[in-house]
């Protein structure tokens, strides 16, 4: 018997990083740690424990050939402690700090 993978669906590739990031969950609040287990141009896989991560948020992640991004990210889909997020564009100062 011969078990058929679903198809993958992304749009780029994605590279498996396992690197700590931060979440911005509301403005005004400090960033809360994550692990950012993939990544693509498209999206990110995230493992999140200790808060819920609201629909749309601010990842901060910098590291070795990844300079420092800030980016917005909306909620695709969600299993126990495992998000993934789909990159909607690059974050600016007010979805950091609530001011312009």
């Amino acid at each position: 018997m011969t078990l058929l993978r679903p198809r993958d669906r992304r749009q780029s590739p994605r590279r498996v990083i396992n690197r700590m990031a931060k979440i911005v969950v509301a403005n005004g609040t400090l960033p809360r740690d994550c692990m950012v287990t993939d990544i693509s141009d498209g999206g990110v896989r995230l493992h999140v424990e200790g808060f819920d991560v609201p629909d749309d948020f601010v990842l901060l992640l910098s590291g070795e050939g990844l300079g420092a991004k800030e980016r917005v990210y909306k909620v695709a889909w969600r299993l126990g402690y495992e998000i993934g997020a789909k990159f909607v564009r690059l974050a600016q100062r007010t979805d950091l700090t609530g001011r312009e």
